[in-house]
């Protein structure tokens, strides 16, 4: 067993899993405290860097692409300190931390873990039912459905059509974007109807728009990757999924119409849709919730995603 611990959090190599555990420090991110624990098989694992520097040193797992949904989710846009798979190193421990990532790479030799993106998530996400609070709603998921309950504070709109429920099923995919603090972010859930008719996410029924606290919003990643991992995976669309010619070469043109036929409605569904859509907007502005000029703004975004 090779084992590092530090105030920041824990590695335990046991020659086939990394386990993963944050420090319970107040300095350590809120998001890898609620995050938990983290048990990465080796085969997931591309490798690992020890980075010394002049008054500590960091210890970072790279994750095979595709192997992870949590990175899938955030595509990378994680802050570096709310990373769970970089640990700060005291200097003193520099010894140790280099044995642990000798362990791991000698172990990825021996095993041979290929460094080709992945076909399957190898790990699990967060357990669910998992339920964050942000600053336009609450965001849930059970595992089969999410459900948004916006805050008062949130747009009148999204207020006036009530509490969201959707189900995986109907979901293309989930975008997220986070709050830093200088910068709105976004969680938007992409489904058929939705996927060529994105409002602003302020005025958007199916995201939340992320403008308060950069902390607390972080953690809507939890749900944006508790769903992720219960979508079909990247691999069934593009990369190593792609259909094959019989030189043993992808088949582009057969992917794109794939992935076209898997995400985009018939051109029929699309003239259903944006009626629906037109109907909701002019019953919400018949009732008074929205404005003239809302109406008509929201109403060309709308006309323009068709």
């Amino acid at each position: 067993m090779a084992e590092i611990i530090q105030r920041d959090g824990a590695w335990a190599f046991d020659g086939t899993t990394v386990r993963i555990t944050p420090g319970l420090h107040r300095g350590v991110p809120l998001f890898r405290q609620s995050y938990g624990e983290i048990a990465v098989p080796l085969e997931a694992v591309a490798g690992v860097v020890y980075e010394p520097e002049r008054k500590r040193a960091r210890l970072r797992l790279r994750l095979r692409e595709g192997a992870d949904p949590l990175l899938q989710a955030t595509g990378g846009r994680l802050p570096d300190t709310a990373d769970p798979y970089r640990l700060v190193v005291a200097m003193d421990a520099s010894g140790t931390a280099e044995y642990v990532a000798e362990e791991i790479r000698h172990a990825l030799l021996l095993d041979q873990v290929p460094k080709e993106p992945a076909k399957a998530y190898l790990l699990p996400g967060p357990p669910v039912p998992v339920s964050v609070r942000s600053s336009d709603g609450t965001v849930s998921f059970d595992g089969t459905r999410v459900r948004i309950d916006w805050a008062d504070s949130a747009d009148r709109v999204k207020r006036a059509t009530g509490s969201r429920v959707i189900h995986v099923g109907d979901l293309v995919q989930v975008e997220w974007l986070p709050n830093t603090g200088h910068e709105d972010g976004f969680l938007r859930f992409v489904t058929r109807e939705t996927v060529f008719a994105r409002l602003p996410p302020e005025k958007d029924p199916y995201a939340l728009d992320l403008w308060g606290s950069a902390r607390r919003d972080l953690l809507t990643a939890l749900v944006a990757t508790a769903v992720t991992a219960r979508l079909p995976h990247p691999s069934t669309r593009t990369g190593d999924g792609l259909d094959r010619c019989p030189d043993g070469h992808p088949d582009r043109q057969a992917d794109r119409s794939a992935h076209a036929a898997a995400v985009v409605p018939a051109q029929s569904d699309h003239h259903d849709v944006l009626l629906r859509r037109l109907r909701e907007l002019g019953e919400l502005h018949r009732d008074g919730v929205l404005t003239d000029e809302e109406f008509a703004r929201t109403k060309a975004v709308v006309l323009r995603g068709f």
